[in-house]
């Protein structure tokens, strides 16, 4: 599958500063959280402390930016966090960041340390083209709830990801869906790193490379391109 990943004019007119960056990877390795994903977590903690030195997540003019563009679109950044403003948050606390597999753990750890919104999606499961909207509210998300599937639907308005078949993320990055997000089974995705100013064209590729060497290391032999924004 040709990976095409596209914005709308609504999305970048209600953020002109937004651009994100690809990473493609085929053939990788995946499999439980173990020593080498869980150094990765912590090593990026170690990094947001220096980086924060002593300010709360949202201080920090990068998650300031990402308040600015949730409050643009109606949600409330302080109770709705970014997912990139989640995870620093939860890696402050004395339980630390969350272990739930070697992929998951890798981009989550480019997360915190560069203190940007990076998700993967399984592209196996991936439907035609990605695209990043703001929602009719009509559209379907697959997510669970209480152990069981369910169906939900986004705000109209609300800036989404979503694919030929459904929403994959909602809230821009706040909260992905269950049907591509990788698993311990996943050999094909894509990772996307989402910026705003001041966050700069090269401090995004710089945090790129850092993902795609890492995936080098875990998965020898895989197939890695980074994808920049058209």
């Amino acid at each position: 599958m040709t990976l095409t990943i596209t914005v709308s004019d609504e999305v970048r007119s209600l953020a002109p500063s937004f651009t994100h960056l690809a990473v493609e990877a085929h053939g990788l390795v995946n499999g439980p959280s173990d020593e080498s994903s869980s150094a990765l977590l912590d090593d990026a903690t170690s990094r947001l402390v220096e980086r924060l030195g002593g300010r709360a997540p949202h201080e920090d003019p990068r998650l300031a930016a990402w308040r600015g563009a949730y409050t643009a679109f109606g949600a409330k950044p302080s109770r709705t966090r970014n997912s990139a403003e989640a995870l620093a948050r939860r890696a402050l606390t004395d339980a630390g960041l969350p272990r739930i597999n070697r992929l998951v753990d890798l981009y989550n750890a480019i997360s915190v340390a560069h203190l940007i919104p990076v998700g993967g999606e399984d592209t196996d499961r991936i439907r035609g083209a990605m695209r990043l909207v703001r929602a009719t509210g009509q559209e379907p998300f697959p997510t669970a709830a209480g152990g069981a599937e369910v169906v939900e639907h986004p705000e109209p308005g609300e800036v989404v990801w979503c694919d030929d078949e459904a929403v994959t993320c909602r809230r821009w990055n706040w909260r992905q869906g269950t049907r591509t997000r990788l698993t311990e089974d996943s050999v094909n995705a894509v990772f996307l790193l989402e910026g705003l100013a001041p966050m700069t064209p090269g401090e995004l590729v710089a945090a790129a490379t850092e993902l795609a060497e890492s995936l080098e290391k875990m998965s020898p032999g895989a197939r890695i391109t980074l994808h920049p924004a058209a």
